[in-house]
């Protein structure tokens, strides 16, 4: 039985991981901050950037799953480096000490900013844009700095939707829940691509089986335009709402000013990205891992949204993707959708 380690794994994705590989027979521990977990497994409560702590956790470990982040929301730069990128490095440093065999390292599709073609291949050089992204590039090259004495390997997801999954999501499902309307950027024909929770873990247990170092992409294959998502989701809802089309460059900047002094809770790659098309290609994955994903753009935002109207009066939790992101003038800004002529 492989021994499994799952940093992070009291989070949102990080749970969701330890039922998969618990599923799949692996014997799994599990190290963060809070102890608040819903398997039955051994937690470990320590700080990723506690050296001695992690050094505990990660005794007697075959393979790492390594899901601690500071997420872009904190918009706090000192963490996202110690977090992050230090973590990264203390976590590497004491798997090699312990005689770990393999690191699954979770990135960010952050680390390509706006990209300047599509679809994004593996190979295509990282170009991060904002702090968020600039500390996950940084965590790879430490990746791929010890991959000569671990097997160490990274996947990238796209923005992930899936059952539970709220934040920033959490404001456009509590609009459409009220029937205010939600919006997009020019046309909203940029294509974005969504990768769902369980697929994601899916994939990365299963590269947790592979031997070598990688690096691998992941999102659905079947996905559209933003406009498409939401109106999609709008009529499923069937709650009046209607998505409505802001010029572009004058509401980016408006949701750029508006975090600026925290009245908003935008992050800087949200303003950078919601307007502007960006998928993967994902075939090193699908070839090298026989993963196939199994949810599409569409199927993500309903299931997530129904999960949101079921839950939408204890949604909580330590994770900030477990939670709804706090609305601030956003919420004017609901009001106000709900009285403007269609």
């Amino acid at each position: 039985m492989t021994t499994t380690l799952v940093t992070g794994g009291c989070g949102y994705f990080g749970s969701l991981l330890v039922g998969h590989l618990l599923d799949h027979g692996h014997d799994v521990k599990v190290f963060d901050l809070v102890d608040d977990i819903e398997h039955d497994v051994e937690v470990i409560v320590g700080d990723i950037r506690d050296a001695a702590a992690v050094r505990r956790a990660t005794t007697g470990v075959d393979v790492i799953f390594h899901n601690v982040a500071q997420v872009p929301l904190a918009r706090d730069l000192h963490l996202l480096d110690t977090v992050n990128v230090d973590g990264t490095r203390i976590l590497l440093e004491s798997a090699v000490a312990n005689g770990a065999t393999r690191v699954v390292h979770t990135s960010s599709s952050a680390v390509f900013g706006v990209p300047r073609s599509n679809p994004v291949l593996t190979s295509t050089p990282p170009s991060p844009a904002e702090d968020y992204g600039r500390a996950k590039a940084r965590a790879e090259q430490i990746c791929s700095e010890f991959s000569d004495r671990l097997d160490v390997s990274i996947v990238r997801p796209r923005t992930i939707l899936g059952h539970g999954r709220l934040g920033i999501f959490g404001i456009l499902f509590d609009w459409i829940a009220d029937g205010a309307d939600p919006f997009v950027l020019g046309r909203g024909d940029n294509r974005y691509q969504f990768v769902h929770a369980d697929d994601l873990a899916d994939l990365c247990r299963r590269v947790g089986e592979l031997p070598g170092s990688h690096v691998f992409n992941a999102g659905t294959d079947r996905f559209g335009t933003m406009y498409e998502a939401l109106d999609s989701l709008c009529r499923h809802a069937a709650t009046g709402s209607r998505v409505r089309r802001l010029p572009s460059g004058l509401t980016s900047t408006a949701m750029r000013a508006a975090a600026a002094v925290r009245i908003a809770p935008f992050a800087p790659y949200h303003w950078l990205m919601y307007g502007r098309s960006m998928w993967f290609d994902i075939t090193d994955a699908t070839s090298a891992t026989g993963w196939q994903p199994r949810w599409s753009n569409e199927e993500m935002f309903r299931q997530s949204y129904d999960w949101f109207v079921e839950n939408r009066a204890r949604a909580s939790g330590a994770s900030q993707h477990r939670r709804p992101a706090r609305q601030g003038a956003l919420a004017v800004v609901k009001r106000a959708t709900r009285l403007l002529p269609r």
